[in-house]
């Protein structure tokens, strides 16, 4: 069993990226958190992204990293930083999020590179079409085409979406350089099986657009992809962008109907939307790796 890395390794959804691959693999952890118990029993690393030598002693006789570690919001946003604030949770240095996804990445690549990793797995963020933090512009995102795929433009205005976008040219500089194969995912808002059954219970009619295009995964689907991608890694190109975000949305109405209501002027790019399909597409990870989530919040929601 070859030794595989997964970084922010406390979090979430190591969770499940960490139940994806124990029984195939040799697991070893790395986080500057206590590891949580259910994944206690693995050889873990407490370290931290952005020391270099954390970085090198983490990465040693791995041959594959799961890229989890990463500052999830605009640590630089004062409503965000307000908001951390008045709920008793810890407030960063304001350029966490810049230090973490953009040096802390680079500082494991080139540890990775000067180790002989082969393969590096980033969960990256659907932020990096730019969508999110529009709503703090009073503009909308400006859509070219629904569903959003690997090839529409970006547009970021905070800098958790651009680090998440930085981040993908990063890894991919990475690999003409190097040859190292590196890959990203671009999931939406990831839920676990409380999540979904939270959303189920406390879901309500749309009342306007959404910044974040009503988009989800589950955490097991989205381990699962980042499991096939390590798996095919050899029959895929060096480097690639993957969407993995779930065929619905987190609305309650059809998806045309919310278009038609909030953003008619999109109807006429808009093109094979039926149903509640997502506003994301997941045409390419279909095509590449025959990936489709098999989950969905809505299994959830009262019988009528």
């Amino acid at each position: 069993m070859g030794k595989v890395l997964v970084t922010g390794a406390s979090g979430r959804f190591a969770k499940y990226m960490v139940a994806a691959l124990r029984d195939q693999y040799e697991v070893v952890l790395f986080s500057r958190s206590p590891i949580p118990e259910d994944r206690v029993d693995l050889p873990a690393i407490i370290g931290d992204l952005n020391n270099y030598d954390d970085c090198v002693k983490a990465v040693e006789g791995v041959e594959v990293i799961h890229h989890l570690g990463a500052v999830p919001w605009a640590s630089d946003d004062e409503a965000g930083r307000q908001r951390r604030a008045e709920r008793g949770l810890p407030v960063p240095p304001f350029d966490a999020t810049m230090k973490t996804n953009i040096m802390g990445t680079y500082y494991l690549m080139k540890a990775a590179v000067d180790a002989g990793v082969k393969t590096v797995v980033m969960t990256g963020s659907n932020c990096a079409f730019g969508h999110c933090g529009y709503g703090a512009t009073g503009e909308f995102y400006p859509v070219h085409y629904l569903p959003l795929d690997e090839k529409h433009p970006s547009a970021c205005v905070n800098s958790y979406s651009w680090s998440k976008f930085a981040g993908e040219d990063l890894l991919h500089t990475f690999t003409r350089a190097f040859g190292i194969r590196t890959y990203i995912t671009r999931p939406a808002h990831i839920c676990d099986e409380a999540k979904r059954r939270d959303m189920a219970a406390t879901v309500k009619p749309a009342t306007e657009w959404s910044g974040g295009l009503w988009g989800w995964v589950a955490s097991e689907d989205l381990a699962e992809l980042q499991l096939r991608i390590q798996q095919a890694a050899n029959d895929l190109p060096l480097h690639d962008v993957f969407v993995g975000n779930n065929v619905d949305t987190e609305a309650l109405e059809p998806t045309m109907e919310l278009i038609e209501r909030f953003r008619p002027e999109l109807l006429p790019v808009t093109h094979g939307l039926r149903g509640y399909d997502a506003l994301f597409s997941n045409a390419h990870v279909e095509q590449m790796l025959g990936w489709l989530p098999n989950r969905s919040w809505r299994e959830y929601l009262p019988t009528p």
